[in-house]
Order: structure tokens, then sequence, then C-alpha cells
């Protein structure tokens, strides 16, 4: 089952790729196929889409980069799979790959939301020379409980909205006290990209079985930590953008990695939380240069 949605904004193309069991898969590019450099690759979070980097997309597109964005199986409008167990990282890794392949787009700079995040550094373990720089969108190798709790609560038991008025206002509800500086325009873009009109009502652009995914969160019994997996990123240079407000990455892990990582670039987004929307020019220019430095590194000798 192939979820609709309204086209892809002009500058944007949608592309399709069969996973290795057959679903289709979207990819939004950006750019000119033939675009010289490495590719950015973004991958969202467990509920999230494509839209999520529209902006950053297409400023990164405007400087003359190619860019992949991918709706993991099961969101977007990519296939939804008929086995909800399929909505795990293992097999969404082997999506990524098959995605990568396809497009002849490695090693690519990845930039991971959430999720996007914890299947690149699956990706650093499994295939390392696929990558060639990784920005870490509000995750890192330990992820904080409670807001994966906070998460639980709402994947797949949203409210019905009857618009997308009434869905930006149910989402300022949810996430006001993390996203503090935004504004009704904000919101009203958000819940845009959250939900879709079909069958003649909105709903949200993923299918509900996700919620699955999460039933065995329990605060007493954290995620293994990611650490061994992160330490495969050595090779590649890594960029942290933390909110502010974020309940899933916590300014502990993120001065661990620096640890780890002397030369870990680190940005904090003010008035934001879990996961910042990556929209604001600051942002944005960040990410920019980190791209432009990864690109610099892969062409010394």
């Amino acid at each position: 089952m192939q979820a609709p949605v309204p086209p892809p904004a002009p500058q944007a193309e949608s592309l399709f790729v069969s996973a290795p069991d057959g679903l289709r898969l979207h990819v939004r590019g950006h750019g000119g196929r033939h675009a010289a450099g490495s590719p950015v690759v973004c991958l969202p979070g467990l509920s999230r889409n494509t839209s999520d980097f529209d902006v950053l997309a297409d400023a990164l597109a405007g400087a003359g980069r190619r860019v992949l964005a991918l709706d993991y199986r099961g969101r977007g409008r990519s296939d939804y799979d008929p086995d909800p167990a399929n909505y795990n990282l293992a097999v969404e890794l082997g999506d990524v790959i098959a995605v990568l392949t396809a497009l002849e787009a490695a090693p690519a700079i990845f930039v991971g939301t959430s999720r996007g995040g914890l299947i690149a550094m699956l990706l650093a373990a499994a295939r390392p020379t696929l990558i060639a720089g990784v920005v870490f969108n509000d995750i890192g190798p330990a992820i904080e409980p409670q807001g994966l709790l906070r998460i639980k609560s709402y994947v797949g038991r949203m409210p019905r909205v009857r618009s997308y008025e009434e869905g930006a206002e149910t989402l300022r509800r949810l996430f006001s006290a993390q996203f503090t500086r935004l504004g009704p325009d904000d919101w009203l873009a958000w819940s845009r990209r959250n939900f879709e009109e079909r069958d003649g009502r909105l709903v949200q652009r993923y299918d509900s079985r996700l919620a699955e995914t999460l039933k065995d969160v329990d605060v007493e019994r954290p995620l293994p930590a990611m650490w061994p997996q992160f330490d495969a990123l050595a090779h590649a240079p890594v960029m942290v953008v933390r909110g502010e407000n974020s309940d899933i990455l916590s300014a502990a892990t993120v001065a661990a990695m620096a640890t780890r990582r002397p030369d870990l670039v680190r940005v904090q987004v003010a008035g934001e939380g879990h996961a910042p929307l990556l929209d604001d020019a600051p942002t944005i220019a960040a990410i920019s240069r980190f791209v432009a430095a990864c690109e610099q590194r892969a062409a010394a000798p």
C-alpha cells in the first residue's frame, strides 16, 4: 500500500528505488544529478519524511550540491510494509544501502535526524567506505529513555484532525514545551509536513503500525549504547546538532562524543528540542560549512 502525498516542490524530483525485498522506496532528489562533489543523503526520524529536509536540501542544492532525502518504508511516499516487524533498523539499513547503490550516491555525506543518525552509525560499522561525513541531528550513541517514552506516547496515537490549522494546534499542544521559538506560521508548516489528505480526510504521513516498534520501550531498560558504532566513524568528519530543549540527546552525551572525537563540530539550536528543524539560517550555514570541509578533506592527498 502506497500513501499519496502532494506533488514535490519545484527544484525537486521524485525517484523510486526497489528495496531488497521489492518494496518501492521514495527518494526526493534536489540539485543536478551530475553535480560535482559528494552527494548529501538525508535520513529522517522515526515517523518523519523527506519534507523535513526541503529547506536545507534546497540551500545545499543551490550551492551546486546533489541532495537525496529518503522516505523509509512505511513513511511518506514509500510503500507500507505488509509486515510491521520489518520496521526495524536492520531492514532500514539494507534499504539505505540499496538506495545508495541504485543511485550511485556513495561515498556520501549523511544528515541523520534521530533514527537517521542511528542508521548512519550502523552503516559506519557495516560499510564505512560509503561515508564521507555525518551530521547527527539531535542523536548520539546514548539515548535518554524519558525522551523515548515521550515519543512512544504519540507515535501512531495522534488524534484525528479535520484541517491543517487544527493539526497545527495539535502539534503546538504536543511540542510547544520543546519548540519555544515557533510561531503560528511555523506550526502550520509543520502540520503540512506531518499530515496529508487521503480519502477525504487528513491523516499522518506514516504507517500507524510504527507504534509497534516502540512497544518495548521502558525507562527501566535503557537501549544499549552505540559507542562502538560511533567509533567506526573515526575515518570521517562528524558534526552534531543538538536542540537546546532536547530530551533525547543530552549535553553530557555530546560532551562524551567530543571526548572521543576532539574534532567534533558542535552546534546547539536555541528554542528547539527534538529534533531541530534544520530550517534556520545559522544552522544551515553551519551544515554548509561542514559539508564543504568534508569535501576538502576528501580531496586532500
